[in-house]
């Protein structure tokens, strides 16, 4: 298993060194509002061990992203999201990814939204 990185963002917000507004916490799993959503509602999945990117997930993390996919429509349906959501893992520097430790961003409510 990966161990947290002491630099990484989203490991402090893990670790409960950087505060967070929580919507969801398991063994595996962490889910808070994003700190500049795009839409009324924006929140981002992480898993709580530390992998930087999509692109360095392997077979052994199948059900982990699975769970992160599966949790995405209870947490929007929690939140008072019902006519749809849209659901984003940004990979890498050309993928617009901005913090190094996989995030999906599931984000829903009443459009226009600030971002597409």
């Amino acid at each position: 298993m990966a161990q947290p990185d002491p630099d990484c963002l989203f490991c402090k917000i893990v670790a409960g060194a950087i505060p967070s507004r929580k919507v969801y916490e398991d063994a595996e799993l962490l889910a808070f509002h994003d700190i500049h959503p795009w839409a009324p509602v924006h929140v981002l999945i992480i898993p709580k061990v530390h992998i930087a990117t999509l692109a360095d997930v392997g077979p052994e993390h199948d059900a982990l992203l699975g769970r992160m996919l599966g949790l995405a429509p209870q947490l929007m349906k929690q939140l008072g999201v019902h006519n749809g959501f849209r659901s984003l893992i940004n990979t890498g520097p050309d993928g617009h990814q901005e913090v190094y430790h996989l995030h999906l961003h599931v984000m829903g409510g009443p459009r226009p939204w600030v971002r597409a």
